[in-house]
């Protein structure tokens, strides 16, 4: 992660500890916490950077699932704020949207880079990460970049950690 702004920080770890703890009380969740809304908001983001813009066609494809449910979608997300919508033109994502939509990708990236500095397979990692990004708090988080940057200036470590992990 980045060194950035620490307000910025603190509002994306309040976004996604707010997110952890509705999950763990068993409240509904608002639209804005669900991992469904998560996937959508990172695929977006990700559409918008790679490609300059995001379509419904182009989330339906990315997320292979139908345009109808993306429509549907994106018409909750336009009311929740978190983007713009118009039909037939596209959609941007709002200052809250984007900020929400980079804290998912940060958690996504956290994760993937420490499995893989474990030397943990691609398609494993994929599927793992697919699955913790959306339950881990923001405490948790910080202990892995914490992990992650000792072991990076470490590496007798990480490489007996590799060995113990790959059984040698």
């Amino acid at each position: 992660m980045r060194a950035g702004h620490p307000e910025r920080q603190r509002y994306c770890d309040r976004l996604c500890f707010e997110s952890y703890s509705a999950k763990m009380s068993g409240d509904p969740e608002p639209i804005a916490r669900s991992s469904a809304v998560e996937d959508y908001l990172e695929r977006i983001l990700d559409l918008i950077n790679t490609k300059g813009y995001a379509r419904v066609a182009d989330i339906a494809q990315a997320l292979n699932i139908s345009q109808a449910s993306v429509t549907n979608m994106v018409q909750r997300l336009d009311a929740e704020g978190l983007l713009k919508y118009e039909k037939y033109r596209g959609l941007v994502l709002t200052n809250t949207g984007e900020t929400l939509a980079r804290n998912i990708m940060r958690r996504h990236n956290l994760l993937s880079d420490f499995l893989r500095m474990l030397g943990v397979d691609e398609e494993v990692i994929f599927h793992d990460v697919e699955g913790m990004e959306h339950h881990i708090s923001p405490p948790t988080l910080r202990a892995i970049e914490a992990l992650i940057q000792q072991l990076q200036a470490e590496p007798r470590l990480l490489a007996q950690i590799k060995d113990r992990t790959h059984g040698r």
